[in-house]
């Protein structure tokens, strides 16, 4: 049975970790036996300015770019990104936002995207294994257990 192209946007400011979680991501489903393609916006990012980053996978992606409306899952670094980028999100998707995460329970508040996989990872048909080793694979060492645990946290039952 063909597995259906999802398609997920990352939203946020240049520094959050916008293109870093598209990667973990990217990474993951490309582990779990997907066809991935991704592509990303910049803006000021170095600035604090907007960076957006989309990221499909399924069966056959032909396009990198996730088309107004079709989003499945919208996630959300700055609560200000939530309504510029809310009109990519199709009828009936998923709309993650930081307000999710209860920022004291972050060792590290830079983590706060990998938190905010966690959540999404509930959502997806990717093994948990899967997502750990594209986190590991994207940070030193030394931060594995922070992320780890922020990734956890997101995956709690709401």
């Amino acid at each position: 049975m063909a597995r259906p192209v999802t398609n997920v946007v990352f939203a946020g400011l240049g520094g959050q970790g916008v293109i870093k979680a598209s990667d973990i991501l990217s990474q993951a489903a490309f582990r779990h036996g997907y066809d991935v393609k991704k592509s990303e916006i910049h803006g000021m990012s170095q600035r604090g300015g907007s960076v957006t980053s989309d990221v499909r996978f399924g069966d056959e992606v032909l396009s990198p770019m996730v088309t107004d409306g079709e989003t499945d899952y919208l996630v959300v670094l700055a609560p200000e990104e939530v309504e510029s980028n809310r009109r990519r999100l199709r009828e009936g998707g998923t709309l993650i936002t930081p307000d999710r995460i209860d920022p004291a329970a972050l060792a590290n508040p830079k983590s706060l995207n990998v938190a905010l996989l966690g959540v999404l990872s509930a959502h997806l048909d990717i093994p948990e294994s899967l997502w750990l080793d594209a986190i590991h694979q994207a940070f030193p060492e030394k931060l594995h257990r922070t992320n780890d645990a922020a990734f956890a946290l997101g995956r709690k039952p709401q």
